[in-house]
Order: C-alpha cells, then sequence, then structure tokens
C-alpha cells in the first residue's frame, strides 16, 4: 500500500470522508447523520459529493452563497452542489490543471432523494457563472419547471418522480453559453392511461384544471375533473388546487420564455383535453356478434374527443372498433372485442401524450440551438437527470427500463473511480492492494447481451403475433435457468425477478409484450395527419428516430393506405429504442470528463430532520460509498501524462523552453512543496486535491507577472509622457520665438509709418439711430445646448440631440460618414419596426398611446426628462439601434436602462428577468407590483406628456401627414412635451398620427370590430387577440349532452320553438367576447347526406365564412 500524503488542507473542516481516521460502516454513517441534523446536507468524498435530500427548504441557495463559489478555487468553502458547477464550468475552460474539454456531472439516487432539485441547483449556478445577461440563459433556466410539469408526476414515494429521464447539453463559447440541446429518455406513457393506488397522472393535467378559467374550460371542452377517468375521479384539497394554479401559471410562462407561440400552446391544450374526454368513451359487446360498440352513455365523449382532436366523429370511431386490412386490393374490416377497442383507445391517448411530449423537446432544442457557424469550437457541460432506481409493490415493463438505466450509471460510476484507476497502478507497477468492489457487469450481460439478453428475447417475443406474456416468461425461465442474477417466478404468478447493484426486484411479465411492441391503431395516423388541429397534423406526419426521438417534418397530407407502409417500416420496439438511446448516451459520457454527485434519501416518510440508520445504510451498501472512500482516500484520482503536465505546468520553472520530458515534471514539482505525489513510467500519480495546490501557485505567479508588467507600464508609458512633454515644450518654445520674431516686426514697421506725414481727413457725419418697428428689442441669439444630465457620464451610445446642437455627443466625434449613415438605417428600421408591428398593439382603446411611452429618443434626452423626477419615475422609449424597446428608470443617484426584447412569439421580456408577458402595458403594470431584477426596483410614477397622442420622437420627415389631412380627419390637439421643444413636427409623430387617422376614419364600425375581437377588459387587463383552439364540432353542445347523460336525462327540449332542422347557439366562446355566432342546419328528414360528412352546415355570422361545411374544413 502506497503513502496517502500529505492530507487536503480542507479535510479537517469535516466535509471530506476522505479524511476520516476510521473507515468503517458505523463512522459513515455516523459522520452524514451529524451532519444532516446540523443541516449540512452535502458532504464531500474526494471530489464526489454526497447530498441528502432535507425535505425541506433551507437558507443555502441566495445569491451570497452563489457568489462565495464563483470563484474556482473552493477548498476553504464547506461542500455544495454549487462547488461542482464551478468545478465543472472552469474544467470546461481549462483552469484547472488540464487543457479545455467537455464535463458531464451525473446525478444519481433513488426516486425521492432530490435529483431534480439538483439539477437546477447546478443549472442556476452555471448560468451566474456565465454572467453573460442574455435572455438565453433565462430560457435555459425555464426548460426545467416545463419539462417537469409534462414529464413529472406524483408516485408512492415522491411526490414530484420524474418519469422520464433527461441529458442536458449547454454550450459554451469561451465563458459564454451560446446554446443548450436536451435528449429525453423513456417517457412513463402508461402513466396517462393507469396510475396504481397512491399515484396521480403527469402533472399538467391537474394544473389545467386549476388554472384554467371556467370560460376556457368551456372553450376547450373540459368538465368537472372528477368525471375523468384517466385522472381517477381525483382532483385535491382548496390549497393543492391553489398551488397548481400557481405552478399553471408557471408553465404557461416558461412556454412563453422559451419561444412556444401562442396557437401552438393552445392546440397542445386543446389535445391534452381530447386526450382527456377519449379516456371516458366505453365499450359494450354487440348482442348480435360480440363486436364492441361504444355505448350510449359515452356517445357525448366520443363527439368531444373527436371535436378536440379536430377529426371526424365516425372515423375516429372506426379506428377505435375496427381495423381495416388490404388483401389482394381488397379491404377487409375486423371488428374488436370490447378488451380490443379499450386497447386501442388506451394506445391512441398514451401515443398522442408521448408525441406532444417529444414535439416540446423537439421544439425546445429548436429555439435554444446554437446560433454560430460549426466550424467554431465550442466547450460543453452535460448534466444527467435520470429516474433513479425503483422498487414497488409491482414493477412493470417501465421499472425494468428504470432500473437497466440504473445498472448502467452504477457501471459508468465503478468503471471511472474503481477500474481505471486501479489498472493505471498495475500498468505502472505501483505497489497498489486491490480495492474489491460490487461489480455488476455480470447483470447487465443479462440485461443487453445479444443474441441471448433478456432485451434481446423480450423483441425475438415481440416480433411473434401469437406470443403472449406467458410464453415470454417461460422463455426467459429455459434461457436463464441456473444464472446467479436471474430468478424465475414462484407459483402461477407471470413474474420473474433479477438482483440488481441495489438489490432483487420481481417484475410483474403482465403486459411486457404490449408495451414493448408501442403498436398505434391502424388509420391512426392518416386520421391525426388530416386533423384540422395543425399541431396534431404535425405531431402525426412525424418519424421516429432510432433513439425513439421524434422528428418533426413538414410534407402534403397523405392518404390513409399509407398507414401499412409506416407500420412496416417501424421496425424498432420501445426496449430497442430505449436501448440505442443508452448506447448514444454513454458515448457522450465517456468522452467527457466526469463528475459525481450521489443523493440518498434520509427517509422513506419525506420528514424534514429524521435519518432512519436503516435506509441509509443500504443506500451507501449498494452505491459502494465505503469502497469508494478508500479509494479517494488512498488511490490518486489524477493522473497526467509528463506531457501534459510540462505542458500545463512549465511556467512555474519561470524559464523558456522547457522540454516535455520526466526529467522537467521532476524538476517543477521540486519547486512546489507538494508532498504525496508517486511518479511512474509514463504518467505522475496526484491525489485529488493536489490540482487546487497547483492552481494556487500558477495564480501566484500570474499575480506576480502582472504586478511586473504593470511596473513595466507604467515605466514605459512614463517615459512616453516625458518625451511628449519635450517635444511639447520645444514646440512651445519655437512658437514664442516666431511670435517675438513676428511682433518685433510689427514694431518696426509702426516706427516706420508714424515718420510719414498725413494731410487732415474730414470724419463723415453720423447718422441719428430710427426706431424700426418690426424689429426686436433683443438680438437674436444663438441656440444654447442642453446641459448633460450630471446622473451619469457621458457614452459613445448617446445619440445626437438634434439640428440645434452644437456637435456630436462624447465618443462620436470621429464617426464616420458610413458610420453616420448606418446609424441613420438602424433608426429608419427600428421606426418602421415600431409603425409596422408594434403601433396597433401599444394603442389604446381611444387612439391614444400610454403616456408613459416617449417614442424615439436618445438616452440623453430620457435621462434630461427624469432629471428633476422622483425616485421610481420611468418612461418607456423605442430603441434607435435595434428592434425593442429601453425602459430608463430614475433611480436613486442615477439612472438605469433595461433593454426589453420582443421575442418571436410576441412576448415582451425585460434582458435578464424570468417573466414574458403578452403585451407592452402589462410589463409596465406587472413591475408596478414586482421590481425589476436584480435591484427589485418598482416602477411607480410614469413619466407623462401633456398630450399622450403627442410623442417624444427624432425629427424625421414625413409624407404621411399630408395624405392623412386629405381623408378629411382630424387628428388629436398637438401639445408640446414640457421637456421638449416644439418647434417643429417630428416625422413619427405624424407617421403615428396617420396610424390615428385611420383609425378613427369610420370610428364606430372600427371600434365595435375591434370590440369583437378581443376580451372585455377587466381590472387591468389588456384588450389583446386571442388564440382559439381549432374544434371541429360545437363543444357546447358536446358539453350539454355529456352533462345530461351523466344527471340521467335522456333528452331535453329547447327553451324556445325553432323551426325543425334550424338551430341558433352562440359559439362556446362567444358572448362577451362579441365573436361570431354559429348556425347549425341539420338535413331534413329523409334528405340524402354526403358520405364521409356531418351532414351540418355551418353559418359564422360576422365572418367571411359563409355556409361552409364541417366536414369539408377536413
Amino acid at each position: 500500500m502506497v503513502s496517502c500524503g500529505e492530507r487536503c488542507p480542507g479535510a479537517g473542516l469535516g466535509g471530506d470522508l476522505a479524511a476520516l481516521a476510521e473507515l468503517d460502516e458505523a463512522a459513515l454513517l455516523g459522520g452524514l447523520r451529524e451532519r444532516f441534523l446540523r443541516q449540512q446536507v452535502y458532504t464531500d468524498v474526494g471530489d464526489i459529493l454526497i447530498a441528502m435530500n432535507p425535505f425541506q427548504p433551507l437558507p443555502l441557495y441566495g445569491r451570497e452563497v452563489s457568489e462565495q463559489y464563483l470563484c474556482h478555487e473552493t477548498s476553504t468553502l464547506p461542500p455544495h452542489i454549487f462547488a461542482v458547477a464551478s468545478r465543472a464550468y472552469h474544467a470546461m475552460l481549462g483552469h484547472r490543471g488540464s487543457g479545455p474539454r467537455s464535463q458531464c456531472i451525473v446525478i444519481s439516487g433513488e426516486s425521492g432523494a432530490g435529483k431534480t432539485e439538483s439539477t437546477k441547483l447546478l443549472l442556476q449556478h452555471i448560468m451566474n457563472l456565465c454572467k453573460g445577461n442574455s435572455q438565453l440563459e433565462q430560457q435555459i433556466l425555464q426548460v426545467n419547471p416545463l419539462l417537469e410539469a409534462f414529464g413529472n408526476a406524483q408516485t408512492v414515494v415522491n411526490d414530484n418522480s420524474s418519469r422520464f429521464g433527461k441529458y442536458i447539453q449547454l454550450r459554451f463559447q469561451k465563458n459564454t453559453v451560446q446554446g443548450a440541446k436536451l435528449s429525453e429518455y423513456l417517457l412513463e406513457k402508461s402513466r396517462v392511461v393507469q396510475q396504481d393506488t397512491g399515484e396521480r397522472n403527469f402533472h399538467i393535467f391537474y394544473y389545467m384544471f386549476a388554472g384554467l378559467s371556467s370560460e376556457e374550460k368551456e372553450m376547450y371542452g373540459l368538465l368537472d375533473p372528477s368525471l375523468y377517468r384517466y385522472i381517477s375521479g381525483r382532483f385535491g384539497t382548496q390549497d393543492i388546487a391553489q398551488r397548481w394554479k400557481h405552478k399553471y401559471k408557471e408553465v404557461c410562462n416558461a412556454l412563453d420564455m422559451v419561444g412556444f407561440q401562442e396557437q401552438e400552446q393552445v392546440d397542445m391544450q386543446a389535445i391534452l383535453a381530447g386526450v382527456l374526454s377519449l379516456g371516458n368513451v366505453t365499450f359494450e359487446p354487440e348482442e348480435s356478434d360480440g363486436s364492441a360498440k361504444v355505448s350510449e352513455a359515452s356517445r357525448g365523449w366520443l363527439k368531444a374527443a373527436a371535436g378536440q382532436f379536430g377529426v371526424q366523429e365516425d372515423e375516429l370511431l372506426k379506428c377505435l372498433i375496427c381495423t381495416m386490412s388490404v388483401t389482394r386490393g381488397e379491404q377487409i374490416l375486423r371488428f374488436h372485442t370490447q378488451q380490443q377497442a379499450e386497447d386501442a383507445r388506451d394506445s391512441i391517448a398514451k401515443v398522442a401524450y408521448g408525441r406532444v411530449f417529444g414535439w416540446i423537446v423537439c421544439k425546445i432544442n429548436e429555439l435554444l440551438a446554437v446560433n454560430m457557424d460549426t466550424k467554431v469550437e465550442l466547450g460543453e457541460i452535460g448534466i444527467l437527470d435520470i429516474f433513479g432506481f425503483e422498487n414497488f409493490a409491482v414493477n412493470r415493463f417501465e421499472q425494468f427500463c428504470i432500473n437497466l438505466a440504473n445498472e448502467q450509471l452504477q457501471h459508468f460510476f465503478n468503471h471511472h473511480i474503481f477500474q481505471l484507476e486501479q489498472a493505471a497502478y498495475k500498468e505502472e507497477d505501483l505497489p497498489w492492494e486491490t480495492i474489491t468492489f460490487n461489480n455488476n457487469e455480470p447483470t447487465l450481460d443479462l440485461l443487453l447481451a445479444k443474441p441471448l439478453g433478456l432485451l434481446s428475447l423480450l423483441d425475438e417475443q415481440s416480433a411473434f403475433p401469437q406470443a403472449t406474456d406467458k410464453t415470454f416468461v417461460d422463455k426467459l425461465n429455459s434461457s436463464f435457468k441456473g444464472n446467479l442474477h436471474f430468478q424465475p417466478g414462484r407459483g402461477h404468478v407471470l413474474a420473474f425477478s433479477i438482483i440488481h447493484y441495489a438489490g432483487k426486484v420481481q417484475y410483474s411479465a403482465e403486459g411486457f409484450l404490449e408495451k414493448n411492441r408501442d403498436t398505434l391503431p391502424a388509420n391512426v395516423r392518416g386520421l391525426f395527419i388530416n386533423s384540422i388541429t395543425p399541431l396534431l397534423s404535425v405531431l402525426f406526419k412525424a418519424t421516429i428516430s432510432r433513439t425513439g426521438t421524434l422528428m418533426p417534418r413538414v410534407k402534403a397530407k397523405v392518404r390513409a393506405e399509407a398507414d401499412n407502409k409506416f407500420n412496416s417500416t417501424r421496425k424498432q420496439s420501445a426496449g430497442a429504442q430505449f436501448r440505442h438511446s443508452l448506447m448514444v448516451l454513454m458515448e457522450r459520457m465517456y468522452s467527457a470528463n466526469p463528475h459525481f454527485v450521489r443523493c440518498i434519501k434520509p427517509n422513506s416518510k419525506k420528514e424534514p430532520g429524521v435519518v432512519d440508520s436503516q435506509v441509509v445504510l443500504q443506500q451507501l451498501r449498494y452505491n459502494g460509498l465505503l469502497e469508494t472512500i478508500r479509494i479517494r482516500r488512498d488511490g490518486f484520482s489524477w493522473r497526467p501524462s509528463f506531457e501534459e503536465f510540462a505542458e500545463r505546468y512549465a511556467i512555474l520553472l519561470v524559464k523558456p523552453d522547457v522540454s516535455l520530458t520526466k526529467e522537467s515534471c521532476l524538476e517543477i514539482l521540486q519547486s512546489t512543496e507538494l508532498t504525496g505525489w508517486i511518479c511512474g513510467k509514463s504518467r505522475l500519480f496526484f491525489k485529488y486535491w493536489h490540482q487546487e495546490q497547483l492552481v494556487k501557485c500558477v495564480e501566484q505567479l500570474e499575480r506576480a507577472a502582472v504586478v511586473i508588467q504593470k511596473a513595466f507600464r507604467g515605466f514605459r508609458c512614463r517615459k512616453s509622457y516625458l518625451k511628449l512633454v519635450a517635444e511639447l515644450r520645444a514646440k512651445v518654445q519655437l512658437l514664442q520665438e516666431e511670435a517675438e520674431r513676428e511682433r518685433s516686426r510689427q514694431l518696426a514697421l509702426e516706427a516706420k509709418a508714424q515718420k510719414r506725414i498725413f494731410f487732415p481727413v474730414p470724419k463723415p457725419r453720423k447718422r441719428c439711430p430710427q426706431s424700426c418697428a418690426h424689429c426686436s428689442d433683443n438680438p437674436p441669439q444663438p441656440p444654447v445646448p442642453r446641459p448633460r444630465s450630471k446622473l451619469t457620464e457621458s457614452t459613445p451610445f448617446d445619440n445626437f440631440l438634434g439640428p440645434s446642437a452644437h456637435g456630436p455627443v462624447l465618443g462620436t466625434e470621429g464617426q464616420t460618414g458610413e458610420e453616420a449613415k448606418m446609424r441613420e438605417l438602424k433608426r429608419g428600421a427600428s421606426l418602421r419596426w415600431f409603425e409596422e408591428t408594434q403601433a396597433q398593439k401599444v394603442m389604446q382603446d381611444d387612439g391614444a398611446f400610454p403616456n408613459w411611452l416617449h417614442g424615439m429618443i436618445s438616452r440623453r434626452e430620457a435621462e434630461n426628462l427624469l432629471i428633476d423626477k422622483p425616485l421610481g419615475c420611468f418612461l418607456v422609449r423605442i430603441s434607435q439601434s435595434r428592434p425593442g424597446y429601453t425602459l430608463t428608470y430614475r433611480g436613486k443617484n442615477r439612472c438605469r436602462h433595461y433593454l426589453i426584447e420582443v421575442q418571436p412569439n410576441a412576448r415582451y421580456v425585460i434582458l435578464g428577468e424570468d417573466r414574458a408577458h403578452a403585451s407592452l402595458t402589462e410589463l409596465v403594470w406587472y413591475h408596478q407590483a414586482v421590481g425589476i431584477q436584480p435591484f427589485m426596483e418598482k416602477l411607480t410614477v410614469p413619466c407623462g406628456q401633456k398630450s399622450s397622442e403627442s410623442l417624444d420622437h427624432e425629427d424625421v420627415e414625413s409624407p404621411m401627414l399630408t395624405e392623412t389631412a386629405a381623408k378629411g380627419g382630424t387628428p388629436p390637439e398637438e401639445q408640446p412635451c414640457p421637456s421638449r421643444s416644439s418647434t417643429s413636427i417630428p416625422r413619427s409623430v405624424a407617421a403615428l398620427k396617420s396610424m390615428w387617422f385611420r383609425r378613427t376614419k369610420n370610428w364606430p364600425k372600427q371600434q365595435s370590430f375591434d370590440k369583437s375581437r378581443t376580451k372585455p377588459r377587466l381590472g387591468k387587463e389588456k384588450a389583446s387577440k386571442r388564440a382559439l383552439p381549432r374544434l371541429h364540432s360545437s363543444m357546447q353542445l358536446v358539453i350539454q349532452e355529456i352533462r345530461q347523460v351523466s344527471r340521467g336525462i335522456s333528452s331535453a327540449e329547447p327553451k324556445h320553438p325553432q323551426p325543425p332542422g334550424h338551430l341558433e347557439l352562440p359559439y362556446p366562446w362567444a358572448g362577451e367576447r362579441r365573436l361570431p355566432q354559429v348556425v347549425l342546419s341539420f338535413p331534413a328528414p329523409g334528405s340524402q347526406v354526403l358520405p364521409g360528412g356531418l351532414g351540418i352546415k355551418a353559418l359564422f355570422i360576422g365572418s367571411n365564412r359563409l355556409g361552409q361545411t364541417l366536414g369539408e374544413a377536413h
């Protein structure tokens, strides 16, 4: 056994278990318990972090704590999840003893151990380390709450359990994040249609019921949550519903922040409502042949689902109760049994939800993609947050895949911590006593080997149409008889057991084959591709990759017969897709430098401040933490080659041309005070703390180099300065001499002139001054430039004050003609952007603009307007150099300028904020109540104007005023701004007044039309256009029918007599919104109905869609 050498300097703080004097289970457990009860939930094992879930919020993650871990030297600080993020970030930049290299952070542990929260904290700190202050960082932080809503659910052991795995790749150029990519693994789609006792469906369903208003629920066709079978008819208490309502707002904000369009969000929620309605469709056997038919009580639910999916009801019914096949050109219908119809219904629901989730991931990747040249080399940090090991009372196919992934991660951990390290000791002939560990390679061979591994046998059985779950279990029992890691089920139960690294787990084989096949009912793809809901069509046009990733594409609508070709080419089973995705994940992780976070669950009851010794000890044993501590204490985790070490630390010798040899490495190490390292045959062996000590030595030299540079540059600059002063003095002396000579010459000339004799010349008579009636008493004075605001210093970003200014602002004196031209082009582009896309949105109902909008004024002018205003006064101005706005705020000692970005999805965000707003007015209202980060400054008093129609804009010529005057309109009265000159009419004012003319022409008609398109204003709600779901039938009729059936009413008489075949009703979202009414015209008895059509004509009163058949919209 080699000597462990010098201890880490920070080991005595008690935060590093590798410094324990006695290494056994009792000492390890006692140390963790003692720290946990002191609310120290993080503990180091060398460079591996142990994180115990406190089950309560702790004051460990504020801004002050985060700032302490921004520096890469964290050895003097207590263990923390932020320290792991800092180590990975600085190692990616090449600050930790090696060159720049991709990093990955692996977070593992049981379900409920805190992996998801750890992932969010890692992302938060890495974004703080970037210091880029870009909107991209806020978008990346919004990805987690968005995916949690659609991919997490409550289980027996965890209220926020991840039912999928994700790997987040952050791409960096130098120290700034440039993009992100997300990979998802094995969404538990079966949870959509079935949940065990004490569990819930995915969070998003409950968030929708709690967050949508009654009007919006009616729009989507949603009723009371207790009616829906897919959420088990259970909702929650009032307190829980309030929490879900808040979560729903967070999800909507995350969708806006990341960049989802409003129509996409509406279509997505309509599809989710359709999934819930489809789950309430029940079947009963026909009396004649036993084939399945939809029960009368659930006819309304079928209509609702078809309307929400945007498809024909009869076509959806065909997909549920029968299968069409083509044999020798002849179509054959095979009707389903009741069980087959229920399976088809559940399959459609699972596939629809799974594709919505896959589309969300693809959309996130599209919106957060790196927008740079592919030739630019980027650094990368990957964060793996994958489902934890699970062992429930009943374990199914999903638990099998989850535990397989955890087996693979445990093998990755063993490979890096034990196998690679001990193999290096043997290769270098170091004296080393081998540390044994629980090697799980035999278990992985049992599960993944080809062609006789468990997954291979599952695919083989899935390929046989006649195979059943029983034949699959029989195949396993015969193939793995005698295997130490496999045990057959006892009795007649269809089950088998696997001995995992974390213990024995029994799996119920029921449903294994069906879930692995992951079949889609015939004709469903063609039906949904031709849906009038655009998003649903996109989802089913998409293809599925080998790893199970959704790949959307836009192509022409396909015929229903194309389903057979689609199903024939889709050969990848769910298990095969998961196997391939794991292979890709492992390739990425093996190519990066890993950092490990091992999450521990202190007890099984989720109680704060309680440590269950048995639960903790079991996790310590199967994670191999005792062996990990031993190898970190006695081993050498950093093993650079001679070339790598000499290249990185040659600077410590303070001499040029250091050779990359063993001798140079030894010379470098002798110049330091490091002890405990060992020199091998081809590489050096260091303890895990040696890297930080060497970094300190390099930093000491760097600081000395800075001091030397400072002295040398000061000397050189002083020498240059003295030289310039001498030259200047010489020039001044030369000028003085020339002036003296000139003065002497003038005196000589004057003396010579005095000697001449001049005759007297009469003086002209003076005229008396005459008064001028039209002349002013005071002569005209030249324009005086406005003084610069004393609140801030001059900056090169300020614009010219206008034609009356005497010169350019400081920093623009040397501006060339090309630069000035480019500047004017940018200003013109910004003004056109505002006039074409923003003016109508910002304009109020009375045709005026808010008094806080001051148009296109410069930064200097904005500060001058606020110089004598109270604290908290603000204004919004149009940016002169980019499409967007700037909010200028009157602070305590200065003015602050916050950039407002208009995202592609028309949402307004203050740069650096985590909240998106539907309008500029809504943004102002929100920050009057909530302060702007990071100073939490609230907007109080707007910097108003005398006339809200006369805006402060830059002077530009306008041809639009005469055009509008010719139309006979009367513009609002022009009144000057109190802080600006009103000698001329700015062009942008005229342009905006032109819009006012267009808006006020035929004002009563225009006003009624605008109100028909917008919501009524409630309080401070902004009247704006609203995206609506594209539904095939009136949800109001369907909801009434479902309610009547649920109340036991078979039919209901109309309140007012109407002619036969004619029913007039409001559209479900009509009423206060004043949207078009709908007149449904039913065919008269005996009339012919076109095949494939409903025979119902919809007349949209008030719109241009007259007489359009609902079937034709298909």
